[in-house]
């Protein structure tokens, strides 16, 4: 079997233009509902902050309605950026969020980049590294259900999680410090380049510490794909959802300056986002025919993108799970 995995994502953009937020709430939890009952492997939870569309701030509220009306489907949420949050809260939020899903969470922690989001939370960006390796201790050290003191502070946090602290967290990044970090946690790994990996397991031997949940980011399929019967009429309904999406990540990449590597940059034109190939309106058909040519990665679906009225985010949806039993067989062979 192929190391495939189908996700089903929602930021919650809402620009003025688009869908009403309300809509795109209850349309998201629904769509949950649909994803866990046709077989989707994941459902993938984002966070930012202080975002003019709504950018979903607090993924693990969302999470905790969408477990409601799930049995089977995990919950990847992130990345969150611990740098900017109590990791007592956190880990709360966690223990929480695992007993009501009964054991299908996982949470990438990022140190973050938009400099907005820290002046907000009023955080520094040059004590990323330093509040990631103490936010990570504090986490893993309250979920697993300790009663200590971390710089005087006497910490103890309940309920405990379904699963063990190390299976729920994982490190995410673009840098070979996060795949350091992540193994000298011994936790799991959400990198933004497949090669970091390579570094991720080789700390891990080196560490004698037993590598856990991690994915292989592999070049050639869209961040996200929408399904249609026509391409190009796809394509048109969700043109300016992506471009929304790109500009407005384009800009956040502008705040961080020479140090950002975001893939975003030039693409506010459709055309050129189209020809770049991070969002797709495929067929099914078409779908199936590129499947059946990976050998790993994600086959990721944004049926609310940018705004996306929910009408256009079900047609999509109604689709995959017509052609479901047949990516099920194509990723299996």
């Amino acid at each position: 079997m192929k190391d495939i995995k189908i996700s089903v994502s929602f930021d919650m953009r809402s620009p003025d233009w688009a869908a009403p937020t309300p809509d795109l709430y209850g349309a998201a939890v629904e769509m949950a509902a649909l994803a866990d009952r046709i077989g989707v492997d994941q459902i993938g939870l984002m966070q930012h902050h202080g975002s003019e569309d709504g950018y979903l701030p607090q993924p693990f509220v969302l999470a905790g309605g969408m477990a409601a009306v799930t049995r089977r489907i995990r919950f990847l949420l992130g990345a969150v950026i611990l740098p900017l949050h109590d990791p007592v809260e956190l880990a709360e939020q966690i223990a929480v969020a695992d007993n009501m899903s009964n054991g299908r969470i996982n949470v990438i922690f990022g140190a973050g980049y938009v400099p907005s989001e820290f002046a907000m939370f009023q955080k520094s960006l040059k004590d990323r590294a330093r509040l990631m390796d103490s936010g990570l201790e504090i986490i893993l050290r309250a979920l697993r259900g300790e009663r200590f003191e971390h710089d005087g502070r006497p910490i103890f946090t309940r309920p405990l999680p379904v699963q063990e602290p190390e299976d729920i967290v994982m490190v995410g990044g673009g840098v070979p410090a996060s795949a350091r970090r992540a193994a000298k946690f011994g936790v799991g790994f959400g990198p933004m380049k497949g090669e970091l990996v390579d570094l991720y397991l080789s700390e891990c031997a080196r560490l004698g510490h037993k590598p856990r949940t991690y994915f292989r980011p592999r070049p050639g399929m869209p961040l996200a794909i929408h399904l249609c019967e026509d391409p190009n009429a796809g394509w048109d309904a969700i043109a300016p959802h992506a471009v929304h999406v790109v500009t407005e990540y384009a800009k956040w990449a502008e705040q961080e300056g020479d140090a950002s590597n975001s893939p975003f940059k030039g693409l506010t034109e459709p055309s050129v986002l189209r020809q770049a190939g991070l969002f797709a309106a495929w067929t099914p058909e078409m779908l199936l025919e590129k499947v059946q040519g990976m050998e790993g990665g994600n086959v990721g679906f944004q049926p609310l993108l940018g705004g996306l009225s929910p009408a256009e985010g079900w047609k999509s949806l109604n689709l995959l799970e017509q052609v479901m039993p047949d990516l099920k067989q194509a990723i299996a062979s």
